[in-house]
């Protein structure tokens, strides 16, 4: 009998917030997890001005899917991802996917996720909240995924961005069950 080994999808839109996308692809390799990955066109602008990359140029994925290809794997529950993480989520993903609209395969993907129940977590990315964005997180909470917004913590004083970015992403990681060793808070 062989092991399947640990696959992810990594879906990326045109939010803030594309150090969080590096650091987590650092964690993932160390614990020996395969990504796969879909960019929205935004996510490509905004990869673009954050960090001055190309969608190609982002470390670890191990496969790349068109964000209009609907035979992508990804747009099927027969293909086995142990989680999806939307990173970072924008607003309207997020409003697609609590509408229970695929207009494109990270959404389709998302659907496929809940109607699976497999982890599917959402790093939305907005501030202020209105009122509709309360609503839609609400709705695909309550369809099964896990919403969690990249919200830095200061209280292991984190001495770069890059610390900053990797303790979010191990949050992620302990959202998908993927165990990393990173500082942790021991209390006082």
């Amino acid at each position: 009998m062989t092991l399947e080994r640990r696959k992810i999808l990594l879906a990326i839109t045109g939010a803030t917030g594309m150090l969080y996308v590096i650091e987590l692809m650092k964690l993932l390799d160390g614990e020996q997890v395969e990504v796969h990955a879909i960019i929205s066109t935004s996510g490509r602008q905004v990869l673009e001005l954050e960090l001055g990359m190309e969608s190609s140029e982002v470390p670890l994925v191990s496969r790349w899917f068109g964000i209009d290809d609907f035979a992508a794997p990804p747009s099927s529950g027969s293909c086995r991802y142990m989680a999806m993480v939307i990173l970072p989520c924008t607003t309207g993903t997020l409003g697609a996917i609590a509408g229970g609209y695929s207009g494109n395969l990270i959404h389709r993907a998302a659907d496929v996720s809940l109607k699976e129940r497999r982890p599917l977590v959402l790093a939305v990315r907005e501030t202020p909240l209105n009122r509709t964005h309360l609503k839609n997180m609400l709705a695909v909470q309550e369809a099964g995924a896990i919403i969690c917004p990249p919200m830095p913590s200061f209280y292991l004083r984190p001495k770069t961005l890059q610390d900053m970015a990797r303790n979010f992403a191990a949050r992620i990681c302990d959202q998908i069950g993927v165990k990393v060793d990173i500082p942790r808070w021991q209390g006082l």
